[in-house]
């Protein structure tokens, strides 16, 4: 659980924006405690300020904003990683959230609504609008539909939108620990979500889990 006022970094490479984002979240429980203009500047600020909330922008002239997403998440297992973009193309969207990302928002949004979405992660609120949440839990039902069946003989379709949700974060090399910081949940939540899906999926160990979802990314790259 967040306490105190929410801690804040900016990474954007347009000054303006910046600026306007800080001006945006000026308020007694939410803190500005750092900005980047750079994917490196992030990479080397970031687990210094170590944030509660990271807002990354997703077009940066030196770095792609979802290469950067992936490298950031292991850096900061407590760091909300929120892409805040002019890009609504649900191709990204669905991308941010595969790599890590804790949430979606879209720089149309007004100052009182982005602060609402910031505010909303200290009580566990996904801080995307209704209509991607929802095209988000569309795409992940369609592509379970399309599941590979894993070792051992279990289907991945049997699993629950957030099950799939963990199994994404163990394909991507994170521990429990991490996995609980980017869902807002307590590491037993986590545990019990990883032991349901190895008696799901018919496997012993989180690694042959992890490679029937990579088997599912091979067959739709």
């Amino acid at each position: 659980m967040i306490s105190g006022p929410l801690r804040v970094m900016l990474v954007d490479d347009h000054d303006q924006v910046r600026s306007a984002v800080r001006q945006a979240l000026a308020a007694d429980d939410i803190e500005v405690v750092g900005e980047a203009s750079s994917g490196d500047e992030a990479l080397r600020l970031a687990p210094q300020l170590n944030p509660d909330v990271l807002l990354l922008d997703l077009r940066m002239p030196d770095f792609d904003g979802l290469q950067l997403l992936r490298e950031l998440v292991p850096l900061l297992p407590g760091t909300r990683i929120v892409m805040f973009t002019v890009s609504d193309d649900r191709r990204d969207v669905f991308e941010a959230m595969r790599y890590g990302a804790a949430g979606y928002l879209t720089k149309d949004l007004t100052p009182d609504a982005l602060q609402r979405s910031i505010r909303g992660i200290r009580i566990g609120h996904l801080p995307m609008s209704r209509t991607m949440a929802a095209e988000v839990i569309q795409h992940l039902t369609t592509a379970a539909r399309h599941f590979p069946s894993p070792p051992g003989g279990g289907d991945l379709a049997s699993l629950s939108a957030r099950e799939r949700e963990v199994l994404g974060y163990l394909a991507d090399g994170l521990a429990d620990a991490q996995i609980a910081d980017q869902l807002g949940l307590a590491p037993n939540a986590v545990e019990d979500h990883v032991r349901s899906i190895l008696e799901k999926l018919g496997v012993h160990d989180r690694g042959q889990a992890a490679r029937a979802l990579r088997g599912l990314d091979r067959q739709q790259s």
